[in-house]
C-alpha cells in the first residue's frame, strides 16, 4: 500500500531492485531488466552516444595528453560546461520553467524551485546552478584530465578494442554495477557525523530539479566523481573514462529532475526520476544506493514506496535512537 497522499505521482510500488541479485535465479528477468536498461531509447544508450561523440570530437589524443597544457585541459572544461548547461537547462525549461507537462509524472507536490535564506543567493534555482557549474563540473573535469594524463603515461593501465574487444565491450555494462557498490558507500560516508556537513548541501534540496543532483559541496564532489579510481586498476580506455564520468554526471541531473519521465504526445518516451532517490531526498536515511546492486536491501535501509516501507524505516530509527 503507498502513501498517495503524499506524493503528487506515484510509480507501481513496492519498488523492485535488479532480478540478478535474486534468489532462486531469474534469468530471463535479469535480461530483461539490462536490455530495458541498455538498449533502444534510453538513457544508458544516449550517454554512450554522448561519450563517443565527445571522444572524436572533443577530447585530446593520448599524444597530447601525455603532457598537461591547458589547451587540451580547457577543451575537456569547455565540452563539459556545455553538456551539462544543455542537458540541464533544458530539462529544467520542460519541466519548471515552462511546465511542458504541467505536474503529470511529478513527484513532489510542491512548487519548485523555493527561495529562502538556507539556500546561496536566497534562491534554490540559483544556487543548484553556481555549485554544479563552478564545483561539479569544474571537479569533473579537473578527474577527467588527470586521468588522460595517467592514461597516456602508463600509469593507469590502458587497453583498447584491438586488443581485449571482449574486456571493452563488458567494462560499459561493469561501470553500473561498480557505480552501485561504490555509490552506496560513499553515500553512507557523507552522511555519518564527520562528512555530513558537506552533504548537507546537497539535502537543502528536499524537492528536486534537475540542477539539484550535481549541487553539492566541493569535498562532496571530490568524493563523487572519485569513482574513477576504478582505471587504476583495471585496464580501460579514454572512451571508457569519459562515458563513467558522464554517466555520473549526467544520471545525477536526470534522476534528479522530480519528474518519472518525460513525456511527449501524451506518452512517456524516456524514463528519468529515480523515486528510490526521490524518498531519499524526503527521509535522508534511506535508500542510499540504487537499484542495480541491492545494497540498502542487504544493510536494511531500502525504503520501497510503500507504507508499508515507510513504518519499517521508522521502527529502525527508532531502535538506533534507544
Amino acid at each position: 500500500m503507498a502513501e498517495r497522499a503524499e506524493w503528487n505521482h506515484l510509480p507501481d510500488v513496492p519498488i523492485q531492485v535488479s532480478p540478478l541479485w535474486q534468489w532462486p535465479p531469474r534469468p530471463l528477468q535479469a535480461l530483461k531488466w539490462y536490455v530495458d536498461g541498455w538498449f533502444f531509447l534510453t538513457l544508458n544508450m544516449g550517454i554512450l552516444g554522448l561519450a563517443l561523440l565527445s571522444y572524436l570530437l572533443a577530447s585530446p589524443t593520448l599524444a597530447q595528453a601525455e603532457v598537461l597544457a591547458p589547451g587540451w585541459v580547457f577543451l575537456i572544461l569547455f565540452r563539459n560546461l556545455v553538456l551539462v548547461t544543455v542537458i540541464a537547462g533544458g530539462l529544467h525549461l520542460w519541466f519548471h520553467a515552462y511546465a511542458l507537462q504541467g505536474d503529470e509524472m511529478k513527484y513532489d507536490p510542491r512548487p519548485f524551485p523555493r527561495q529562502g535564506r538556507m539556500f546561496s543567493f536566497g534562491d534554490q534555482l540559483r544556487d543548484n546552478i553556481f555549485w554544479t557549474l563552478a564545483s561539479g563540473v569544474v571537479i569533473w573535469s579537473g578527474f577527467e584530465a588527470l586521468f588522460w594524463f595517467l592514461l597516456a603515461n602508463g600509469v593507469a593501465p590502458a587497453t583498447t578494442f584491438a586488443a581485449t574487444p571482449i574486456w571493452f565491450v563488458a567494462f560499459f555494462f561493469l561501470i553500473p554495477v561498480w557505480e552501485s557498490f561504490y555509490f552506496y558507500w560513499i553515500h553512507r560516508l557523507l552522511h555519518t557525523r564527520l562528512l555530513y556537513r558537506f552533504h548537507a548541501l546537497h539535502h537543502r534540496n528536499t524537492d528536486i530539479g534537475p540542477w539539484s543532483g550535481l549541487s553539492m559541496h566541493p569535498v562532496e564532489h571530490l568524493f563523487y566523481f572519485g569513482t574513477v579510481v576504478i582505471h587504476l586498476v583495471l585496464p580501460t580506455h579514454p572512451l571508457h573514462l569519459i562515458f563513467h564520468l558522464m554517466f555520473y554526471g549526467i544520471l545525477a541531473i536526470t534522476s534528479h529532475t522530480g519528474f518519472e519521465g518525460l513525456l511527449f504526445r501524451n506518452a512517456k518516451r524516456v524514463h528519468l526520476g529515480m523515486f528510490h532517490h526521490q524518498i531519499h531526498h524526503r527521509y535522508f536515511e534511506v535508500n542510499y544506493g540504487n537499484l542495480d546492486v541491492p545494497w540498502d536491501k542487504l544493510f536494511g535501509s531500502f525504503h520501497d514506496g510503500t507504507a508499508e516501507g515507510k513504518a519499517r524505516m521508522r521502527e529502525r530509527l527508532k531502535a538506533r535512537r534507544g
